[in-house]
């Protein structure tokens, strides 16, 4: 991997937006193609979906990416007696484009819309999560749970390089 220079840095944005209302914008050095099969490939998923730093580790890892499909991801932790599941179905997968899904874990889980636009080889992710209350987007904010996408888009940046490759 090259070093980059300090200004072609790519940066991760997090801005709440409203209320209800977290949304996340980067800009992945990858096609939409690869992007897209990054987060609906198990295989793909597995190698970024969960930040080294949190110390988690995928168990199981399951995508019927289609409309109406579902997901079941399963992580462990040292520390956890118990392992993690988060869990929803898909609302729409346009490939390529757009993904829409249910975080169902809990009751405060948010609907999810996570948009792939494409231009000159490099693709825009905009992650839009629309929690059902204010508290239960000021829950997720305490909790630290929100703040894992700068650290998974670098990993995913690293994994469309080897993809691209």
């Amino acid at each position: 991997m090259g070093v980059k220079g300090e200004s072609e840095q790519p940066t991760t944005t997090v801005e709440r937006t409203s209320d209800r209302e977290l949304v996340v914008t980067r800009t992945l050095n990858g096609p939409a193609r690869l992007v897209f099969e990054a987060w609906t490939k198990p295989e793909l998923l597995k190698r970024w979906w969960a930040p080294k730093s949190f110390g988690i580790q995928f168990l199981s890892c399951e995508v019927d990416a289609r409309t109406g499909g579902t997901y079941r991801f399963v992580f462990g932790h040292p520390a956890a007696e118990q392992p993690m599941a988060f869990f929803g179905r898909y609302l729409e997968v346009t490939p390529h484009t757009r993904l829409r899904w249910t975080n169902e874990e809990s009751d405060e889980g948010a609907v999810t819309t996570a948009t792939f636009t494409e231009k000159d080889g490099k693709t825009l992710v905009v992650v839009h999560d629309l929690y059902p209350s204010k508290e239960s987007l000021d829950a997720a904010l305490a909790s630290g749970s929100t703040g894992a996408f700068p650290e998974q888009f670098v990993e995913l940046d690293d994994l469309l390089a080897t993809l691209a490759a």
